[in-house]
């Protein structure tokens, strides 16, 4: 009974590490600019200071060139 217990926890665990992952994977395939702009899709705020802070957040997810990518246009 205690190794299937074990075998479960494992399993549920190993499903857990690799659907954490698939973010990170789908966020590479749109590349820095995509992932910045739908990240920064989600800033919208009344107040400047946490729109501000949003988009900070959202360079720092989505890489230090993903703003500057978007601004030249890439």
């Amino acid at each position: 009974m205690m190794k299937k217990q074990v075998t479960i926890v494992a399993a549920l665990m190993i499903l857990m590490a690799l659907s954490s992952n698939l973010d990170m994977v789908a966020e590479a395939q749109l590349g820095p600019g995509d992932c910045y702009d739908g990240c920064s899709t989600a800033c919208v705020q009344r107040d400047p200071r946490k729109t501000s802070r949003c988009d900070r957040k959202c360079s720092i997810r989505c890489g230090p060139d993903a703003k500057r990518g978007k601004e030249i246009g890439a």
